[in-house]
């Protein structure tokens, strides 16, 4: 491996740990604060931790078709679990159920498929990096999933600006914007760009989440006691 190599290989792993301690927190969060939003950020995180782990593997030398179709799944998953925890500011219980099971419904699917087709190492890596390049199904399928999870974040993102004004907010509509430029990356083959994309993505989505039950919760405590009831 040459120094780039060797810079690149670190960089992922170090990227992958900070996503793991990230993952411990919002986890340790939810212990604290049992709530849906708590749990899906700490889920999407997870996944991201998972999807990271994957890429350094694979960059490393060790890689299947099981740990590509694995990762295909991840992808998808991530930005998708990670909007179910901004749902609650749309303050719409029908609305969040019926989002909930479609996102439920597109990730089983992507899941599905993405293990029930071969995708040869030789096809999806090269030079140690995942290309981006699945079978056309995989992309559509995952679409399902990234495009409405991104218009969620961002209409989350708008609608809490325009009831209390946080400049944490400014993060999660950054974050969404770079996993969606991300993903495009991602499907244009340019694989590399997708790995610090979605670090820094989700980083910034994370950041910019956590405030938005504080910020719910403190505009709307009779709706909330409403909706409990």
């Amino acid at each position: 491996m040459s120094a780039l190599d060797y810079a690149i290989a670190s960089s992922l792993v170090a990227l992958s740990l900070m996503l793991l301690a990230l993952s411990v927190r919002a986890l340790v969060r939810y212990r604290k604060s049992p709530t849906r939003a708590q749990l899906m950020w700490g889920s999407g995180l997870i996944f991201a931790t998972g999807a990271m782990m994957i890429e350094s593997v694979v960059f490393l030398g060790s890689v299947s078709s099981v740990l590509l179709q694995i990762y295909v799944f991840f992808s998808a998953a991530i930005v998708g679990v990670l909007s179910l925890g901004a749902t609650r500011i749309l303050r719409s219980p029908r609305v969040e159920r019926a989002y909930t099971y479609y996102i439920v419904a597109t990730c089983g699917l992507v899941a599905v498929f993405s293990f029930l087709t071969p995708l040869p190492p030789a096809s999806m890596v090269s030079s140690g990096i995942i290309t981006g390049d699945p079978p056309v199904l995989l992309l559509v399928l995952s679409s399902l999933v990234t495009v409405p999870a991104t218009v969620v974040l961002l209409t989350a993102s708008y609608l809490s600006l325009r009831r209390n004004w946080r400049w944490q907010t400014l993060l999660m509509i950054g974050g969404a914007l770079i996993l969606g430029a991300g993903g495009t990356l991602y499907i244009a083959s340019f694989p590399v760009a997708l790995y610090y994309a979605e670090f820094l993505g989700i980083i910034l989505l994370f950041f910019g989440l956590i405030t938005l039950p504080q910020s719910a919760s403190s505009v709307t405590p009779v709706s909330a006691g409403q909706a409990s009831s």
